[in-house]
């Protein structure tokens, strides 16, 4: 008998109303369209790109006959005539490009799919069919495309990220050589892609000397910016349109080759091109979350007190363009640690570009970290909860910075509750159910509280409604809905009478969708706006909603327009002039004076078929508190999603790689494989009420990033506690329990 599902949290303290999605109706009826379905004028020509087939060499031959004799075809780029380009900076370098090689720029291969011309043609089968005509010939060159491989190489951070510096608080060394009991092991992550059901897509074309885009972008000014740098035109003269996406999780948000390869087909043949790279072409002209290996020695005194932390990490990153997320000096804050040591190193081979994935850092660090933990704990004969709140800290243990709120202890009492923590036996394969061995594990989630600058104009109009026009997104967190709903609460206004309006490079910019730190962000401006609007109204400095209410009410004028601003405190005008020119600015987390985090806990139950080794996860329950909740509804969503994205990260996600020929093999959604519907059965989500009054304006954390973060190590440990086997290299499969 099927359940009633009830998917509407009831707002708490510091908690919003749970509204419907503002965009809800319109996208099951598919009135709300994405980039490529965005009408153009004319009739739109079609781009292929081809991309490399091979992973290291050289272009030695191009043969465009056959390729040109297809009906249709109107143009065919490579670098052989591809007009001069601006140059452009990565994310390292302060810009926005995926990577350092300019598109099309020469015939040196440097990855597998790497993209090596584009065809336009008049129908995309014409396109697609010249793609297997235009002949290449190579040189090709053996590729060293993982860990171990030959021809590597192995940086310290630091020579390639002049601001990195590894941490060294106090001795960890002698810390550790004192201690009780200490664990010292190694655990890895894979490479894993991001599969949204949005492919990514290109439409351009030039209206004079003005390029319109439709792209599905996280950042529509940074992108404006970007292509008008590697175009050398005027920012102004570009127009980025990209009113939803679906789907991004940091895909979306670097400016790759596709785009400026789209813009010049578009000027050569006169007309609109699309361009929608293919789902195997996702895999290699984008980036990735990229591989990682870690070392951790982690100790603690008899009590169960924490020592030393040293925790070295590598992560496997391209030849050409050293991208690097770090992450260790989050690790390093999370703990009452008595000395701490960090070491980050690069390993450059032969791949693409990574590039950010849904909690970039976290993912693999706490994976590590968590890891450890719940290994020392079961050497100290301690609850891995209990071991967690007795080391819990109120200031980051290297510099001393105080945390604005911190509600750890809060979670883990919150999930243990309703988990029914209490009823675990500690001895593992000390749990079954006939057949199946069964296993509970527990884990700390976290993520940085991050914001950026944003602005945003706010309309009120005579009958009482207002309009919103900021450029920041809605990647599917709800973004529409919650601005909406911060300037309701700001006027007293139904956020059913509010129009938002998002994603194009004609409205005030707004903050790159990432890093948790939109709701934060927008909402602030909207609250400024919104504020200045009161005052315009004669509100008094400090009076309630009621009289900002009944002045909106009263107002009989002409419509009142305000653009609000908000900077965060860490940063300064500079920031706010820096998003004007398409730029990032991203401040929170470890900061020198204080810590902003917010935090969760995990407790999932694991069952391993004792025959057959298959595992399942019957349930998960996951306790969040991230500050002021804007609406519950939404934020039920984004940590439901969360948590399944880490089941899966735990279970299913590794992109399989060819190590003679440096090729991905599973470059699609049939064999990348995700959770479907009977993976994934009883999701458990409570939210804990938290004030933070030091953050922001709204005292808002950011959570889309959270849930996923500690999923991977509450399933590891339940692994061991149903098996007794430690897995500590991800995904864990079927084989490494036989």
């Amino acid at each position: 008998m099927a359940q009633d599902y009830n998917p509407v949290p009831q707002p708490k303290a510091n908690m919003g109303q749970p509204i419907p999605r503002y965009e809800a109706v319109g996208k099951v009826t598919g009135a709300k369209i994405y980039a490529d379905d965005l009408p153009v004028p004319g009739k739109p020509a079609y781009g292929w790109m081809v991309t490399s087939g091979i992973a290291k060499g050289r272009i030695t031959g191009i043969d465009e006959a056959a390729a040109r004799a297809v009906a249709g075809v109107q143009a065919i780029l490579t670098y052989r005539n591809r007009p001069p380009l601006g140059e452009t900076k990565t994310f390292a370098g302060g810009g926005l490009a995926i990577t350092d090689r300019a598109p099309l720029a020469g015939p040196e291969i440097e990855h597998d799919g790497q993209p090596i011309a584009l065809i336009v043609a008049d129908s995309f089968e014409a396109a697609r069919e010249a793609s297997f005509r235009l002949k290449f010939t190579y040189e090709e060159s053996d590729p060293a495309p993982t860990f171990g491989s030959e021809g590597v190489v192995e940086r310290p951070l630091g020579e390639v990220n002049p601001g990195y510096e590894p941490i060294r608080f106090k001795d960890a060394d002698a810390a550790l050589a004192a201690s009780a009991h200490v664990i010292d092991a190694e655990y890895a992550t894979p490479t894993q892609h991001h599969n949204a059901i949005e492919l990514f897509s290109t439409t351009a074309y030039w209206d004079g000397p003005r390029l319109v885009l439709h792209e599905p972008s996280q950042y529509v000014w940074g992108l404006k910016h970007t292509i008008a740098k590697q175009l050398q035109i005027d920012p102004d003269n570009v127009h980025v349109v990209s009113p939803f996406v679906g789907g991004a999780f940091g895909s979306k948000g670097a400016v790759t080759h596709r785009t400026a390869m789209a813009a010049l087909g578009a000027k050569q043949i006169g007309r609109p091109v699309k361009v929608v790279a293919m789902r195997d072409q996702g895999f290699t002209h984008n980036g990735h979350r990229q591989e990682t290996r870690h070392r951790v020695r982690l100790g603690c005194d008899a009590a169960g007190r924490l020592t030393g932390y040293d925790h070295r990490q590598s992560e496997f990153t391209s030849r050409v363009s050293p991208y690097s997320n770090g992450g260790l000096e989050k690790t390093a804050a999370m703990y009452a640690f008595q000395a701490v040591k960090t070491d980050n190193y690069i390993v450059q081979g032969d791949r693409n570009v990574p590039t950010f994935m849904r909690s970039p850092a976290e993912v693999p660090t706490v994976y590590a970290l968590e890891s450890a933990m719940n290994e020392l704990a079961a050497a100290a004969g301690i609850d891995p909860v209990e071991f967690r709140k007795m080391n819990d800290t109120r200031v980051n243990p290297v510099n001393g910075a105080p945390y604005t709120s911190r509600s750890l202890n809060e979670c883990l009492d919150a999930a243990a509750e309703s988990f029914g923590w209490s009823r675990r036996n500690p001895a593992p394969r000390s749990m079954r159910d006939g057949d199946w061995l069964v296993g509970w594990g527990c884990s700390m989630a976290m993520y940085p509280t991050q914001m950026s600058p944003s602005t945003a104009r706010v309309t009120l109009r005579r009958n009482g409604s207002a309009l919103i026009e900021v450029a920041a997104h809605d990647v599917g967190t709800g973004c529409y809905t919650i601005a909406a709903q911060a300037a309701g609460e700001r006027l007293g206004i139904d956020p059913g009478r509010i129009e938002v309006r998002m994603g194009d490079s004609r409205y005030p910019p707004g903050p790159i969708s990432g890093g948790s730190i939109s709701t934060a962000s927008v909402t602030s401006a909207v609250a400024d706006a919104c504020d200045k609007l009161a005052a315009q109204l004669g509100v008094p400095e400090g009076a309630g909603i009621d009289a900002r209410r009944a002045a909106v009410a009263a107002m009989t004028g002409p419509e009142l327009e305000v653009l609000g601003r908000w900077i965060p405190p860490s940063l300064d005008e500079k920031a706010l002039e820096a998003m004007y020119d398409g730029g990032v600015r991203i401040t929170g987390g470890n900061l020198e004076e204080r810590t902003m985090f917010a935090f969760g806990a995990e407790m999932v139950e694991v069952r391993v078929n004792e025959r057959t080794r298959e595992i399942r996860v019957p349930r998960i329950t996951g306790a969040f508190a991230g500050g002021r909740i804007m609406n519950p509804r939404t934020a039920h969503s984004q940590y439901l999603g969360g948590l399944i994205w880490g089941i899966s990260s735990a279970l299913h996600e590794k992109t399989e790689i060819d190590m003679r020929r440096g090729r991905y093999v599973n470059d699609n959604i049939a064999e990348y494989l995700i959770p479907v519907n009977a993976d994934i059965q009883q999701v458990d989500i409570i939210m804990v009420p938290e004030v933070d009054n030091e953050i922001n304006v709204l005292g808002v954390k950011g959570i889309g990033e959270l849930a996923n973060v500690g999923t991977p190590a509450a399933i590891t440990d339940a692994v061991w506690h149903a098996t007794g086997k430690r897995i500590r290299e991800l995904p864990v499969r079927i084989e490494d329990l036989l």
